[in-house]
């Protein structure tokens, strides 16, 4: 027996790990050689852990030992050879129970590095997680990151654990609980939990994250087995072998079951790696896979909201997707770039103020296998809103944030930012003076189209914003823009003016055609959303403008 303990012993010990804490200082007194043998015990449970040797840890996790131990009549006189299935069974006990903390779901948007599959995510609040979730060799190898440090603590001496192996008189073993520091050597793959005092379960709002650094774990090391014919004469708690619910359970009975330590965690911040979150937003930006690029911004994002390249990045490719995934529905060829951007924003100018299907319907909602406009649009507004307060001086970002509000028929909220936009803008600024004009017009256009307010007074002062943005438009966009805008204002007025609309309906369509790109079809599509077909289509007037050529 001596000689097995020794080869465990040897065998753990050569393994080395960058995983590996210290040895712990010398104890004396009466209970010196106990805390010895139980600090030995967690150090070396966690390396073989952390490190995905299943064997070791096979022979220092107590449910596994209790298992063997039922395998015989009276005791064990040695471990099973290496190459024994139950170190792989025991391993899937371990493997089974840690998937609850690994997310399964595919999170579209809001997905965090390192993605479904990979990523430790404690939803629940840390103190009710076994001590090992915290060491699962998910954090502890490569890839996807370089792992974990441990340093041992404290200690504090337990009554004694009580058990029965079969029909045996109740047995029991020393239990003393080791206190161990776990932290997380890289911020882009360690776990997420969610920020301190979210964990409220009624909550309907999206709850924030944030990314665990290190966290203080709580041991229960049980030494004096093989007295009880045990193969080792140590082991570590960490699931017990029976719940309190079934026979016989809980297995062993103890008074503190380990864990982690409440108010022990720390989550990283901006400060302890700037380089690492500016390089990583420099990674994420050569990935191909948009998914791959959101989820690790959201990482970068998760431990500074306010990285200004992430949001940059992260802003861009989520308008990007969101304009282009209005291709698959109107199905309008534009082969020009900037004009199918115009274009495609003008889908959802016009979408977002009738049926709103696509904007509204999430893949949770929607039961889809891939994210929808809304999802991209839902991911995109609080990206927008936090680069807003990072960088006013990005005006493009403003007004899109008031386009994205708009389109999530936050219709004031919408009017507000282009508002003070339009009032930050100097005379010389023209071009982008124009389009803002343009931009808050269409904001108030939405708030009268979608409630049916056509008494409103506001709708004229859209139109006269679109008006004094025709006169100092130069190019053929935002000539066509402007045009466009004031014809769609007029419908909505009380006594609506046909010949007025006919005429900017006709302005629009001559700078429209100049537009690189523009053709016949694409215009006439303008034409047909659910606002403006019922007038031009009903007045034989418009005969002009709906022409192929």
């Amino acid at each position: 027996m001596k000689i097995v303990a020794l080869l465990l012993l040897i065998t753990v010990m050569s393994a080395g790990s960058a995983a590996a804490a210290p040895p712990p200082p010398k104890k004396k007194g009466p209970n010196a050689a106990r805390v010895s043998a139980a600090y030995d015990a967690a150090r070396w449970y966690v390396h073989a852990l952390s490190t995905g040797d299943r064997v070791q840890t096979g022979r220092l996790d107590f449910a596994c030992q209790y298992r063997l131990r039922l395998t015989v009549e009276k005791k064990m006189y040695g471990f099973p050879p290496d190459e024994d299935p139950v170190y792989e069974q025991c391993w899937e006990r371990l493997t089974r129970a840690h998937a609850a903390a690994i997310e399964s779901k595919d999170q579209g948007m809001d997905t965090i590095w390192p993605g479904k599959d990979a990523l430790v995510f404690f939803s629940d609040n840390l103190e009710r997680y076994a001590p090992s979730f915290f060491v699962m060799d998910r954090l502890g190898v490569t890839p996807p990151g370089p792992g974990l440090t441990f340093e041992l603590l404290d200690y504090e001496l337990l009554p004694a654990a009580l058990f029965q192996i079969k029909d045996s008189d109740v047995l029991s073993a020393t239990a003393t609980l080791i206190r161990m520091r776990v932290t997380y050597r890289d911020a882009i793959t360690s776990p997420v939990t969610y920020a301190p005092g979210a964990y409220k379960f009624t909550n309907t709002v999206k709850r924030p994250r944030k990314a665990l650094k290190a966290i203080t774990v709580q041991w229960v090391v049980l030494t004096g087995l093989k007295r009880a014919g045990f193969a080792g004469d140590m082991a570590v708690l960490s699931l017990p072998v029976a719940a309190k619910t079934e026979p016989g359970g809980p297995i062993p009975f103890v008074t503190d079951t380990g864990g982690a330590v409440r108010d022990s965690a720390v989550w990283w911040e901006p400060a302890d790696v700037p380089g690492l979150l500016i390089a990583s937003v420099g990674r994420a930006s050569h990935f191909p896979d948009l998914r791959e690029r959101v989820a690790l911004l959201n990482r970068v994002l998760l431990i500074d909201p306010a990285q200004p390249d992430a949001l940059l990045l992260l802003t861009h490719d989520l308008y990007d997707i969101l304009l282009a995934s209005a291709n698959s529905l109107h199905h309008v060829p534009v082969g020009e770039r900037g004009l199918a951007m115009t274009f495609n924003e003008m889908y959802w100018n016009t979408y977002a103020q009738t049926t709103r299907m696509e904007l509204s319907l999430g893949m949770d909602m929607g039961g889809t296998t891939a994210p929808t406009p809304a999802d991209y649009l839902y991911r995109l507004l609080p990206a927008m809103e936090k680069l807003a307060q990072v960088n006013p001086a990005d005006y493009v970002n403003r007004l899109r944030l008031g386009m994205a509000y708009r389109w999530n028929n936050d219709q004031l909220a919408a009017i507000g930012v282009h508002e003070a936009l339009l009032a930050d803008l100097t005379p010389k600024q023209h071009a982008l003076r124009e389009r803002t004009l343009i931009e808050l017009a269409w904001s108030r256009i939405a708030r009268v189209s979608w409630n049916r307010t056509f008494d409103d007074p506001s709708i004229m002062q859209a139109y006269r914003e679109a008006e004094e943005a025709a006169k100092i438009a130069e190019d053929p966009v935002h000539k066509f823009l402007a045009s466009y805008t004031m014809a769609y204002a007029l419908l909505f007025t009380p006594s609506r003016d046909n010949a007025a609309i006919l005429k900017h309906l006709t302005d629009a369509r001559e700078a429209y055609l100049k537009i690189s790109g523009a053709t016949p079809a694409s215009w006439r599509y303008l034409l047909e959303n659910d606002n403006v077909k019922g007038v031009v289509e009903a007045d034989p007037i418009f005969q002009s403008v709906l022409a192929a050529k």
